[in-house]
This record gives C-alpha cells, structure tokens and sequence, in this order.
C-alpha cells in the first residue's frame, strides 16, 4: 500500500512514531509527575492540582486498592464526571496494575449492570450522585466487591463543605442512597497514605482500559485497550500537533478545555494522556451543557487547546455571550466524535481565528486514525490524513481494497488499533479483515492527495429508490441555512422508494417555516436527497458527549408510527 498521504504531512511531522518508546502508562504519568512536579496539571471549580499532588494522591488511592487483596490485571470501574478525583483514580489504577473500565455516569441501572458484569469489575469509584444507580444493580453483579464513594466537594479543601451542601440540599443532585459497605474517598486517600504502593511489571500488552462501544450498533461491548495502544495514540496525537503548538503566540504551560468526559475515548487521550505527557493544564469543565458556567470559566482561563464535538462549538456560536470570551492564547480547535459541519467550522475560524480540525476515530482505536493537518486553513469537509504509522484502506464488502476516489468501508490499521472485544473472540473475528485491518463500520474514501472522507456509517445509511443518502451530507447542507440551530437525519419507511429522508430541526429562527426548508433542499440537494419529512423539535437527543442519536429519533418515530396506525 502506497502512503500518498505523506507528501501532504506538514513539515516536522515524521511519519512513524515508536510506539515502545515507553513501556507502560505508568511510565509516562511517573516521568511527567517528576518532570513537571510543581505546575498545575488539573483545575476544577478554581481548585488546581499539582502533578505532585496527583502523584501522591494517586499513589495512596493505589496503595489502599492492593490493601483490598485485587489481583495484577483486575478491573476497577470509575463513573464519575470531570471532576479532580477521575485523575487521582485512572492513575491511581493503573499504578496498582490494574485495568481502569471507564463508565458513563449517566447510565441507566440496566447499562450500568452489563458493564459491570460484562467487565468483571472488582471495584468501582463513584461520585454519589449516582450512588443510587449503583444501589439499583449492586446485588446483580457477579463480581464488585468494594465500592469507593466519592462527594463533589472532595479534593477542594474548605470549599469542598460549601459544595457539597449546594449539591445535596440546594440542587438536589444526590437521589437517596443506601450503600453500608461504601467506602469515602478521602478516607480511602488517607488510610493509603500509610501504606506502600507496590509496583507491578507492567508490559505493553498488558490490558490498560476496557472502554465501551456506545452500543448504538448492539450491545454495548468493551474495546480492550492495551498500554501500547494508548501511548501510540499519544504519541501520534504529539506528532501531529507540535507544528501548531509551535507558533506564536508562545506559551508557558498549554491550557486544554477538558469539556468533553474523561470516561469518553476522545477526552481521555486528547485531553488527559496528551495533556500529562505535555505538561499541560486541564481545565475540568464537569457539566458543559451549562453554557453560561462554561464561558464564565473560558473567560478567567485562557485556553490553548479545545477538542469538542461540533454541537458543543454550535452551542458556544450561538450563545449571546460568546463574544465575551478572549480566543488569541487558542492555538488548536480539535472536531471529533460526529462530523464537524461546514457552517459550524466557517463561523468559528472568523470568530476566534483557529480553524476546527477535524479528525476521526473509535473507541476500538484509542481513538484517534486521522486528522487534517495543523496548517490547514479552512473547511475542507475531510477527517484528514492518517496520522503517523497508520494505514487507512478502503473495502468493499469482501474486503478487496478499492481504488482512490472509490466509497468503501473505512478499515485501520495501526499501533493504536485495540487488542479485540473483551472476551467477545466471536465478534472481534467480524471485524478485522484477513490481513489484519479493523473494520470500522463506516464509509469513505481516499482522493488522490490521501485525505480521507467519511461518508456515514454503514447502518445509519438511507436508500431511496436504490440510491445511496448519507444523512451527514443532508444535514451538513441543512444547518447551512441561518434559521436552523441544529438537525438530524434518517430514514424512515416509504411506499413508494423503500425510504425517505425525514429531517429533525431544531429551529434557531422561531419563524422558520417547512416550506422555507423545503424551498432550500430543493436549491442545494438532488432529487432524492431531499428530505420528504420535517419535524421542528424543541432539541435533539445527544450522548453525554453531545453526539446526536440518530438511533433514538428512528425509535421515536417509529413509536409515533405506531400510534397514528
């Protein structure tokens, strides 16, 4: 296979990384806590941590996890937000040598249950405003046996008291709770700092996180992620940026917004891993959906270094006090997780002066396989080229590789590409080819300078009358027009063409009528592109990292259907 994409590469970017440049995690977290010992490494509420604090937090908390007699490799759940105790636990694991499964604080009790049983969690860590999930499934697992009950308030010293009375009394944010056997965080930090952490032999191929497929395909399912997998990723993210984290103007320590969840793949190496490597700090942001609190931060701290989903930068756009923030120390906007449209992208480069890079990724792949470059000045509507010592190839059903400019399966290959399923051997054989590529599920194509597009994935695809609709082409061109705040599209049944395309608005002009749209779609997109359906919608459903569930709105309708016949 012919890398064209590496005559594209920007100057100082190499085009292999060594991906055993270190042995473990633990190493590059160890190097970092001695190297930057007294910088600020995690601010949360106006609370900063040093990397010396993490260090030794993090050593207590996996000093008192080997009290608890859990064994090298054991898995230990953390389900939190982003608050300054998820560092002190994913470094606190993994320095105690076990494997960290990362779970998303809103979980329903069932999702919760099959995390915990498909992991075989140990132990978890838990902020208690979800202890009362946690109740729900306790009895249901097979295998946790030690709870960690962490507050709000832990972590932020006298200010800790105040926050914690807000939560429970004035917000009402911790439902009630019985969990007897808990044990408090702090207390776990303090009864740890009189022990000793005992350091494991860890290896590359030691399993480093289970981090779990969204499930919109299935069942939720744990990619197994190696300490080699991750610190490619790593370092092929460093690679990549370094020519824009080199231009002026310089900076001391880099500042990275950390709105995105740290259980989420994109955070958790972009922000947390990278972050730690650099020297940098996170600015841990534990509810971005409050915008105004959201800007308020952005307006004390000046970031360096914001990764976001395309809806959270449509979100900012649109706020009344966006223009209130100061963007010249914003050296790198970073787009994944769903696609990054056009009309998002161009507003933001004329309202801060940094184009959003977009790139793409899985939580199979640690998760980052491409990105456009740093010197790239505008939309270019790609997810850019692969980064360095990764293969990206285009397949058609049999897995034949297919010329340039051809639509196929995105399929990956790289030092950052999982160990497999966890204990799903059946399911990690459906998705890596015979000559060891791992099947994405999504499709694109290569054009002749190496830049990949991503079309869609495969199951969200919509076919009228035998012709391919990709919903993020229609909704890329729908958001365009200035009385749409946000859209989504799918398919839905159609007597006549199989499927139609039915769009979802939500409107940024109240007055936006169907008829205005549907003029529109008839102006910018073909025959059968265009949707047949509109249904305006006060918002649209989204994971906790603000991707759109194209899945819920098909079950909605579907639902909808249903009652009217």
């Amino acid at each position: 296979m012919e890398k064209i994409w590496l005559k594209k590469y920007p100057k100082g970017v190499a085009p292999e990384i060594n991906a055993d440049a270190y042995t473990s995690l633990v190493q590059v977290l160890e190097e970092s806590f001695v190297k930057y010992r007294d910088r600020k490494a995690f601010i949360s509420m106006d609370k900063a941590l040093t990397y010396g604090d993490v260090d030794t937090n993090s050593t207590a908390l996996g000093a008192y996890l080997q009290s608890l007699g859990l064994k090298k490799g054991d898995r230990v759940a953390v389900m939190m937000p982003n608050v300054l105790q998820y560092p002190v636990a994913i470094s606190g694991i993994l320095r105690a040598g076990y494997t960290v499964v990362n779970v998303n604080p809103l979980y329903t009790p069932r999702e919760l249950e099959h995390q915990l049983n498909d992991s075989g969690a140990s132990a978890i860590v838990i902020l208690e405003n979800f202890a009362s999930t946690l109740e729900k499934v306790l009895s249901k697992t097979k295998s946790v046996k030690h709870v960690i009950l962490a507050n709000m308030g832990d972590m932020l010293g006298f200010k800790g008291t105040i926050v914690n009375f807000v939560v429970r009394k004035v917000k009402k944010l911790v439902p009630a709770y019985s969990l007897p056997t808990a044990v408090q965080f702090n207390a776990a930090l303090s009864k740890g700092k009189g022990l000793s952490l005992t350091k494991q032999q860890l290896g590359p191929q030691d399993v480093a996180f289970l981090q779990y497929t969204g499930g919109t395909t299935g069942v939720s399912k744990g990619a197994t992620l190696t300490h080699r997998n991750v610190i490619a990723n790593i370092l092929q993210n460093d690679a990549w940026l370094q020519p824009v984290l080199e231009k002026e103007p310089k900076v001391e320590q880099l500042m990275i917004l950390t709105a995105l969840p740290l259980y989420h793949i994109f955070a958790l190496t972009a922000c947390f891993f990278l972050g730690v490597r650099a020297g940098a700090c996170c600015l841990l942001i534990a509810n971005p959906r409050d915008l105004p609190a959201l800007i308020k931060e952005l307006q004390k701290y000046k970031v360096t270094t914001f990764p976001a989903v395309n809806t959270l930068y449509n979100a900012l756009l649109n706020h009344p006090d966006f223009g209130k923030i100061d963007w010249k120390m914003l050296k790198v906007a970073n787009g994944g997780g769903m696609a990054v449209q056009k009309a998002v992208a161009d507003k933001w480069l004329a309202a801060t002066g940094a184009p959003i890079l977009e790139g793409y990724g899985l939580s199979e792949t640690a998760p980052v396989l491409t990105c456009n470059p740093g010197d790239n000045t505008a939309f270019n509507g790609s997810i850019g080229l692969p980064v360095p010592s990764t293969l990206i190839s285009i397949r058609d059903e049999e897995g034949k590789e297919l010329p340039l400019g051809e639509v196929g399966e995105i399929t990956a290959k790289g030092p950052q590409v999982m160990a497999g399923y966890w204990q799903r051997p059946e399911e990690t054989a459906k998705v890596m080819t015979s000559d060891g590529f791992f099947r994405t599920g999504d499709i694109g194509r290569i054009d002749n300078d190496g830049y990949v597009y991503i079309v869609d994935r495969k199951k969200d695809m919509v076919n009228v009358s035998g012709f391919n609709v990709y919903p993020n082409e229609v909704e890329g061109v729908m958001a365009m027009h200035p009385g749409v705040l946000e859209c989504a599209v799918i398919g839905v049944p159609d007597a006549n063409s199989g499927e139609a395309v039915k769009l979802f608005v939500v409107k940024k002009d109240p007055n936006l009528t169907e008829q205005e749209l549907m003029k529109f779609a008839a102006e910018q997109l073909t025959g059968y592109k265009k949707p047949k359906y509109i249904e305006f919608r006060s918002d649209l459903p989204k994971t906790n990292v603000g991707k759109i569930l194209r899945r819920e709105l098909r079950d909605m309708d579907k639902q909808a259907s249903t009652k009217a016949a």
